[in-house]
């Protein structure tokens, strides 16, 4: 059991087409090659890390609050494997006879590039994280209310896009 500390207000679930091309130089495809469409389906969430707070970040003044967090972020990629696939393969010969049970590219190349490619697709729709503070405004603004508190008031310390 570990703390984790993150508040994760927003996902994006995506699919997208990773095409992993490793080619040997001056030889062609045909005789030493490989090239792997995979769909990627998963998803990326973002959220405020709550660990990093420091003890100045949250003031109380009778029944105001006011917390000041950092600026959402985005989380590691989740690949979901059951629905991620290869939807084609294509290997030169010499590739096909070195590996015979047709396994190919080495399967950690083709999900850490699905990751990345999973990333930058999140990381390009500056809704998600724009999502993630109001979500995180809203989720701090409704607990501390059931508290007691009247006023509360939630900054992100760089505003998105920064």
């Amino acid at each position: 059991i570990s703390s984790i500390g993150e508040f994760r207000a927003a996902s994006a679930n995506l699919q997208l087409v990773v095409d992993l091309e490793r080619d040997t130089r001056w030889v062609p495809d045909f005789i030493k090659g490989e090239r792997v469409l995979f769909v990627a389906a998963g998803s990326v969430d973002a959220g405020v890390d709550l660990a990093s707070l420091s003890p100045d970040a949250v003031t109380v003044d009778g029944t105001s609050a006011t917390i000041t967090l950092p600026a959402a972020r985005m989380f590691d990629p989740d690949v979901n494997l059951d629905k991620s696939y290869v939807v084609d393969r294509n290997r030169g010969v010499i590739d096909r006879i070195g590996d015979p049970f047709g396994e190919g590219a080495d399967q950690r190349a083709i999900y850490t590039m699905a990751e990345r490619k999973l990333r930058e697709a999140a990381a390009a729709d500056p809704r998600v994280l724009i999502r993630a503070q109001e979500n995180t405004e809203k989720m701090l603004t409704s607990l501390l209310s059931s508290l007691g508190f009247t006023t509360v008031t939630v900054t992100f310390a760089e505003p998105i896009g920064t």
